[in-house]
């Protein structure tokens, strides 16, 4: 076969395997919800494989080889998002295997080059994880193996699209994120249409799509926790002798989803991460950069759920709703993630020296889809005001009395959106009673408190309100809180950051040595004037 030939097959193969994605596109970013739920795999595949598209069209390519080099680098270069970059690997694999054959592809040939792309995708990510399109091409490569010996290509490929569904099918038995969800994952949904339109090129059979494609999504699908970090950063690049590893591991401190793939003369970065620029400049130091995209996922998220929910149909409001009073950006992301599967909520920001108005409040009651409403005010001096909102509103609404963000959120795990605000109340009191708080702060000014003398500037510990130790050590004060805290049995030990965060490792481990049978659970809070929020449960 000519070069010539080996062009045209690879163009045909590749548009409809660009087709598919592109008419399956939406379906996909919909199903998005790993690692983050940005809506946009369905369109970082389809991107990515346009990339190669041009890639071929552009080719000058005088032998398999360099076609095969054409084709992965396209892919590179053109990779979109997480998934676009696993995808770029997978094609790379593939590619330097068929470049080493001077025949056609045959069953056994495209065995290898599974093989090849499943190598090349598992080595590219640092810590991979099954339930995704790693696993949906770790299986389409066990079944190409299993099948090597007979039959011609095209009917190996729909045995393929087969094998694949049901790899698809089984990813939230493998990952609890999308079983929680209810959804496969969008990555491998996608790889099995890229393999489709393969299938459909190489057999001429037109193949149906699977009946979970078909599913309307839940409301858990639709309602998910934003990632930590806001933006998705992908850029490329290039230079001589670029140390993949070391970039890396440079990388890594400023975020997560991290990806570093190339050669030695290209590397495809992606991160995600608060700090592009410092990225970039990580990038620059090494190199030239280029192809950068910077996406904020957070907004990606916001319009992937509006985008859902408009196609949900209009349901009666709730019996009841929350309206919160939060600090913090991780306290209220935690806030909605617990109210959002059962019910609506409201956020307003406040607590500690910015406490919202009666008018704030009964703002936020309004905008609730619920026929009544709760206040969790989580701080004493806020507690006025929601009192004034619930008898000035022009629904029920019944205040819930939590003091802290640690009793407002044990509360938020006894409400009920099905039930009215009375109902909701009573267990949300009792929840929020059984919880014991604490905070660690700062002192503003010397003082003596029930015997304990506290200078200005100084860790001060409080338990209740009522302060328990003070002095210049960090994890002595708080260590002293978390003993108050655990005087009586406690299964639990929840520690919130605050906007200050303090270096928790020797506190976690004091706890862990003396405390075993507890079991500690850490969030970023995000609160202003509180380093640490404490809650024993």
């Amino acid at each position: 076969m000519s070069v010539g030939e080996d062009v045209e097959r690879v163009r045909q193969v590749v548009g409809a395997a660009l087709a598919t994605l592109e008419a399956s596109r939406r379906r996909i970013d919909d199903l998005n919800v790993y690692p983050v739920p940005d809506g946009d795999t369905g369109t970082n595949l389809t991107m990515t494989v346009r990339a190669v598209v041009q890639a071929v069209d552009a080719t000058s390519a005088s032998d398999r080889r360099s076609l095969a080099r054409d084709v992965a680098r396209g892919a590179l270069m053109g990779a979109r998002g997480n998934s676009g970059v696993i995808l770029s690997q997978i094609v790379r694999g593939a590619a330097d295997v068929l470049a080493e054959s001077t025949n056609g592809i045959d069953p056994p040939l495209a065995a290898r080059a599974l093989r090849g792309a499943t190598d090349a995708a598992y080595r590219a990510v640092r810590r991979p994880v099954e339930g995704t399109m790693l696993s949906v091409i770790r299986e389409l490569a066990e079944e190409a193996e299993s099948r090597s010996n007979g039959g011609p290509l095209g009917q190996l490929l729909v045995e393929l699209v087969r094998r694949g569904e049901e790899a698809v099918a089984r990813t939230p038995e493998q990952l609890a994120v999308l079983r929680e969800a209810g959804v496969v994952d969008a990555g491998g949904a996608g790889l099995v249409e890229l393999v489709r339109g393969v299938a459909h090129a190489i057999s001429g059979e037109e193949l149906p799509l699977p009946a979970y494609e078909e599913e309307p999504l839940a409301l858990e699908a639709i309602h998910l926790e934003q990632s930590r970090f806001r933006y998705c950063t992908v850029f490329v690049v290039e230079g001589k002798g670029l140390d993949r590893e070391a970039l890396e591991a440079r990388l890594e401190p400023l975020g997560d989803s991290l990806l570093v793939v190339g050669d030695e003369t290209a590397l495809k970065v992606h991160v995600h991460t608060d700090d592009p620029g410092a990225a970039l400049t990580l990038g620059t130091a090494l190199g030239t950069i280029d192809g950068v995209e910077i996406a904020n996922m957070h907004e990606q998220a916001e319009q992937r759920e509006e985008r859902l929910l408009a196609a949900v149909p209009d349901a009666p409001p709730a019996r009841s709703g929350v309206v919160a009073v939060v600090a913090g950006a991780g306290n209220r992301r935690l806030f909605e993630s617990l109210a959002a599967p059962v019910g609506p909520i409201q956020i307003v920001e406040g607590g500690q020296t910015m406490n919202p108005s009666t008018a704030d409040l009964l703002a936020a009651v309004e905008r609730l889809d619920s026929d009544e409403a709760i206040i969790l005010p989580n701080n004493s001096n806020v507690l006025l005001a929601a009192e004034q909102a619930a008898q000035n509103a022009e629904r029920p609404v019944v205040v819930v009395g939590a003091d802290s963000i640690p009793a407002g959120l044990a509360a938020l795990v006894a409400y009920d959106g099905s039930r009215d605000a009375d109902e909701n109340a009573a267990e949300m009191r009792d929840a929020a009673a059984a919880v014991t708080t604490g905070e660690v702060t700062v002192a503003s000014r010397d003082v003596s408190l029930n015997g304990v003398e506290i200078r200005k500037d100084e860790w001060v510990g409080l338990v209740d309100g009522d302060p328990v130790a003070g002095g210049p050590d960090f994890e002595q004060v708080a260590g002293a809180v978390v003993e108050r805290l655990l005087a009586e049995p406690r299964d639990l030990l929840t520690l919130l950051t605050g906007e200050d965060e303090p270096e928790l490792d020797g506190l976690l481990e004091r706890i862990a040595a003396e405390h075993p049978e507890v079991e500690i659970d850490v969030q970023e809070g995000g609160q202003p004037h509180y380093p640490l929020l404490l809650s024993a449960e």
